[in-house]
């Protein structure tokens, strides 16, 4: 084997593992409805200032 046909291989198996990646990452934010989860996340740099002034 030549090593530019395996270097040709390796860039199309990585573009579909990025995109299946890609895709998944937008199932797992947009379509599992996970909002509780990130609007507690979104929260947290604030509960360090109702701690300060306790």
């Amino acid at each position: 084997m030549e090593l530019a046909h395996i270097f040709d291989s390796a860039s199309s198996v990585m573009t579909v593992v990025s995109f299946a990646t890609f895709m998944g990452i937008l199932l797992w934010t947009f379509l599992l409805h996970r909002s509780r989860d990130f609007d507690a996340a979104a929260a947290l740099p604030f509960l360090d200032e109702e701690k300060d002034h306790v």
